[in-house]
């Protein structure tokens, strides 16, 4: 019991300073209660201004769900996956599309566009103000008709002049469909390079000119007959051989050189057994040369 007792005994100055500590508690817990933050915190926004906020946030919420992503004009023809998908497009219908242009086809117009991908009435009528195909294709001209009358029918008569195609120019040649500025170009340089043209068969040897265009060409165009200067084969130079059409540098080399050695060319047949000569284009080269 004495040990106990020992724990209690304080000195004077002990005892003030336990009592200061405890009424330093009380009167902070008497300050805490009195103010009431919590009461205070909730008084800084009404209920009613706490509503009015809430609905704000749920106007704005609304807006944004609702909102559709601005569209810009585009060609249809490069419509991506993720392109059709925010058009509304279905999957299938993008496929379409697809396969469609996997064949290095294009579609030039809207009508075109819903019969290669069947899309809806609706969608198509919501998307087609956005399309945008190439200026070659939006002005198109028409062709000119004239209409003579008969005692009993009308006739449609339409007016197609043709002219000489190694007199057209790179704009006139861009008027047949299927011929763009690159490929007009490079018909013209080839012409120059080749003196003009002597065989229609020629025009299958402009790089990237599809049979089926140039079919469209012969009905605009025709090829008048050119009249050439030919070179003797068994006296020319090689310089002179180099001008005539599929024979460069080193084939005129060889024909000099077997020229020699045969003392002379007999027939054009003999062309065709020298080496890297292009013999599927005989027929053309002999309108250029002639043997004496």
């Amino acid at each position: 019991m004495k040990n106990i007792k020992s724990h209690f005994k304080f000195l004077k100055a002990e005892r003030s300073g336990i009592l200061c500590i405890i009424a330093f508690i009380f009167i902070a817990q008497g300050i805490y209660f009195y103010t009431n933050p919590t009461s205070t915190a909730s008084k800084i926004f009404s209920d009613k201004e706490v509503i009015q906020y809430q609905q704000q946030i749920d106007s704005l919420k609304l807006i944004a769900l609702n909102t559709k992503p601005k569209r810009f004009p585009f060609n249809p023809n490069f419509i991506t996956d993720y392109k059709g998908f925010t058009l509304g497009m279905s999957t299938e219908e993008i496929d379409r599309l697809h396969k469609f242009r996997a064949n290095n086809s294009y579609v030039n117009s809207a009508k075109e566009f819903q019969i290669i991908t069947k899309v809806s009435d609706s969608l198509l009528n919501e998307i087609s103000p956005y399309f945008k195909f190439p200026e070659w294709v939006t002005k198109k001209k028409r062709k000119k008709r004239t209409y003579t009358s008969y005692t009993y029918k009308k006739k449609e008569e339409i007016i197609l002049k043709k002219m000489d195609i190694n007199k057209a120019t790179v704009e006139e040649l861009r008027k047949v469909y299927g011929i763009g500025e690159k490929l007009s170009a490079r018909i013209v340089k080839y012409r120059t390079k080749l003196g003009g043209f002597v065989t229609e068969s020629q025009l299958n040897d402009v790089y990237g000119l599809k049979s089926e265009v140039i079919e469209k060409l012969w009905k605009r165009f025709y090829l008048e007959k050119t009249k050439i200067t030919k070179i003797n084969l068994n006296s020319c130079t090689i310089a002179q051989l180099q001008k005539v059409p599929y024979i460069n540098y080193e084939l005129a080399d060889e024909i000099i050189n077997q020229r020699v050695l045969r003392e002379g060319f007999k027939n054009f047949e003999e062309l065709s057994k020298i080496q890297n000569f292009p013999s599927d284009k005989i027929e053309i080269i002999e309108l250029y040369l002639q043997i004496q």
